[in-house]
């Protein structure tokens, strides 16, 4: 009599298809990421605007030199320091 072999690796081990599909490979992107390239991209529309048209729409919207105004900036800049790291850790690991 034959006895059928049990699998060798069970199925609860293999790791989502749909994960690796959707991502190819990469790791997924977290709330913070998602956070930092928004900041990045209001810093950035804002940087245009101040080159293009001398209007600083954050200035305009919160009153120029007040706190708001200036949490804005530096949450842009934390943003922007973050994603210089998350580049170095990204070029870091692919040279691994």
């Amino acid at each position: 009599m034959s006895t059928i072999n049990t699998p060798t690796m069970d199925r609860r081990s293999i790791p989502d298809r749909r994960v690796t599909a959707r991502t190819h490979g990469r790791p997924a992107m977290s709330a913070l990421d998602y956070i930092a390239m928004v900041l990045l991209i209001i810093g950035g529309l804002n940087w245009g605007m101040v080159g293009l048209f001398d209007v600083d729409m954050v200035g305009v919207l919160f009153a120029p030199g007040s706190t708001l105004t200036r949490v804005v900036y530096v949450l842009v800049g934390l943003a922007a320091l973050y994603s210089v790291v998350t580049m170095a850790k990204m070029a870091g690991s692919k040279r691994s």
